[in-house]
């Protein structure tokens, strides 16, 4: 039965994202972010019933730009859908891909030391010819169509090749571009092409940029907005079997610590 005079509390939801994002999901350790792992909770999010607005915790060095293009449009299409305010709280990173997510947000808060940015695009690759002759090994290949072995790493970049993976970065860097202008160009307080470089920032120089509007973190903020009586809903995945931890564990580990290491962390 419910009593007139006690009033229900408002709901704040809190959901961690964290992790580098890839198309494989699986969020926390030994996982990572796609839209498969992060839709489910995003939709139970946005489903409470005196839901007042969504916190995005957000620790992500970045990753595949396909998935962070997918997972941001999916929180702008509920956040309208729902006429609900999103707040993205950047902890130790909300880089590149980190900082795509961010951007899906109505407003950004960070720590004052969290890594910010990283407006760019990057790829890595080996190239293993010279090793494979010295070891002699012989590299056996069949292929139809005269570019299906773009970039193998068993044979020489050509110039064409180097020309043609320029070209791609660049358009993936256009379209990094134009999602950060159209949610944060307005915010701005330098020309956008200095934030635009690839460089990455502490939390205070963010907001001195204009790519965060505030310092500070989630249950501060919280409570500063919505006052001690609200309810924090805090969301998470359901954690896997230990067999299945273990077996993402160790490849997600390298590849984790690898897309850290490029923002020094």
């Amino acid at each position: 039965m419910r009593i007139p005079f006690l009033k229900r509390r408002p709901q704040v939801a809190l959901l961690r994202l964290s992790g580098v994002i890839a198309a494989r999901g699986g969020i926390g350790p030994g996982g990572s972010l796609s839209l498969e792992s992060t839709a489910p909770l995003l939709e139970r999010a946005f489903a409470l019933k005196r839901l007042q607005a969504v916190v995005l915790v957000l620790n992500s060095p970045g990753g595949s730009p396909v998935q962070s293009s997918l997972i941001a449009a999916r929180i702008r299409q509920l956040a309208e859908e729902k006429k609900v305010p999103v707040i993205a709280c950047c902890e130790d990173a909300a880089a590149s891909g980190g900082y795509w997510l961010a951007c899906a947000a109505d407003e950004i808060i960070a720590d004052p030391s969290s890594i910010v940015g990283s407006i760019g695009v990057i790829s890595a690759s080996f190239g293993l010819e010279e090793l494979a002759a010295k070891l002699g090994v012989e590299r056996r290949l069949a292929t139809a169509g005269d570019q299906k072995s773009f970039l193998d790493p068993f044979r020489p970049v050509e110039p064409w090749q180097q020309a043609r993976l320029e070209e791609l970065l660049t358009a993936l860097h256009g379209e990094f571009k134009s999602w950060v202008r159209s949610r944060r160009g307005r915010h701005f307080k330098v020309d956008e092409g200095e934030v635009f470089n690839g460089r990455f920032w502490t939390g205070r120089e963010a907001l001195a940029l204009g790519l965060v509007d505030g310092l500070g973190d989630a249950d501060g903020e919280i409570r500063r907005r919505f006052g001690e009586k609200a309810q924090v809903v805090r969301l998470g995945p359901k954690r896997p079997p230990l067999p299945i931890r273990l077996l993402r564990g160790a490849m997600a580990v390298v590849e984790e610590r690898l897309a850290w290491g490029r923002i020094g962390l």
